[in-house]
């Protein structure tokens, strides 16, 4: 759980992340995010602990993702 835990983070920071470079909306992966959790929780009918701390995880990194591009942006790299 530790190990899935770390890897949605990573996994979802970075996605954010290059779509936040891609398409240049800060703002768009956590939306993204939210409709892809919003079909995990119509799709499953149940949820223990260890999935909803994953998503939970997931959530962060495309909030930190964001935030990141935000700094550099605010920072004065042109290429973010």
């Amino acid at each position: 759980m530790a190990v899935s835990i770390v890897m949605f983070f990573v996994l979802f920071f970075g996605i954010g992340f290059i779509l936040n470079m891609i398409l240049k909306t800060t703002w768009l992966p956590l939306v993204l995010y939210f409709g892809f959790a919003g079909y995990l929780i119509f799709t499953l009918s149940s949820f223990h602990f260890a999935d909803i701390s994953v998503m939970i995880s997931g959530l962060a990194g495309t909030i930190i993702g964001g935030w990141t591009i935000q700094t550099l942006r605010s920072k004065g790299y042109k290429m973010f």
